[in-house]
């Protein structure tokens, strides 16, 4: 049997080194024994790494909640990392909602990383409409930047959804519906915010879309969305984990680039980039007077 080597975590120090520094060699490296530990001794070593994983788990749960002390964002956000919940905790979606790619080892990086680079050029205030939110990934992190969090979707289940931040003390205010027709007033809205959502729509769905938006957000409110940038590799990754995104896929980056700048101010528009080149924008409006 082949036991891979663990990395020392507190509370096991004695445990997993088992004697002390070698001298330091050519250059001043310093060298380290390696763990001595019997191989009998594993399962209960094991055993107290998993008790520390889950112990680590409640305490950044305790923080979401709120139990603990937690700055909040500063106004100009900074980099944002996506503070995920455990996997079934989340509820209130179907089946084909990503959240489990969220989770997975390589393809779970740029799920979680589309989002923060969403999160990151959001700015803060009193009032962000989440359009799209699903299982509400990012509410943990709009807790920390917003006074009130909106949100709408077309097929969420709003109770369920609702229930799980509670039990976190973060108080959401959800509904169903469009964006093609929001139901909120003019002016009322800081930031809205729109991940993988916009592709969904037809090119000529997006001006009324953009309209919407540009209606509910307060003066130089800002909205914030990310896109797909659609490649064949992308494509063949998703058709062989299932998944057909050219049936779900109608209007291109370009697209929603484009229409967002006829009603919205654009401040920046970022990509993210992979081996195989750019596969995600984000882009970064603000209220501008309608043009048409």
């Amino acid at each position: 049997m082949v036991f891979r080597r663990l990395r020392p975590v507190r509370g096991l120090r004695s445990d997993l080194r088992g004697g002390e520094a070698e001298p330091q060699g050519r250059g001043g490296s310093r060298h380290v024994s390696r763990p001595n530990v019997r191989a009998d001794e594993y399962p209960a070593v094991h055993a107290r790494l998993a008790a520390a994983e889950d112990e680590l788990g409640r305490l950044q749960e305790d923080q979401v909640a709120g139990r603990t002390p937690v700055k909040r964002a500063p106004a100009s956000g900074g980099r944002q990392t996506l503070k995920l919940l455990p996997y079934r905790r989340y509820a209130g979606v179907n089946r084909d909602d990503p959240l489990r790619f969220y989770y997975w080892p390589v393809l779970g990086k740029l799920y979680r990383r589309r989002i923060e680079l969403c999160l990151t050029e959001c700015t803060g205030g009193a009032r962000v409409l989440e359009v799209g939110f699903g299982s509400g990934v990012a509410f943990c992190n709009l807790n920390e930047m917003y006074d009130e969090i909106h949100g709408l979707d077309l097929t969420a289940n709003i109770g369920e959804v609702e229930a799980v931040f509670q039990g976190l003390g973060i108080e959401t205010r959800l509904c169903n519906g469009s964006v093609l027709s929001l139901p909120y007033e003019d002016g009322f809205f800081d930031t809205v915010l729109l991940i993988s959502i916009l592709e969904h729509l037809k090119p000529v769905e997006l001006e009324g879309a953009f309209r919407e938006i540009s209606r509910v957000l307060k003066p130089d409110g800002q909205v914030v969305y990310g896109v797909p940038i659609e490649r064949g590799i992308m494509v063949v990754l998703f058709r062989l984990l299932g998944c057909d995104i050219r049936r779900h896929h109608f209007s291109t980056e370009r697209d929603v680039h484009e229409t967002a700048g006829r009603f919205l101010r654009e401040a920046r528009t970022v990509q993210m980039r992979s081996a195989v080149g750019a596969v995600y924008e984000v882009g970064h409006f603000r209220k501008a007077e309608l043009t048409r």
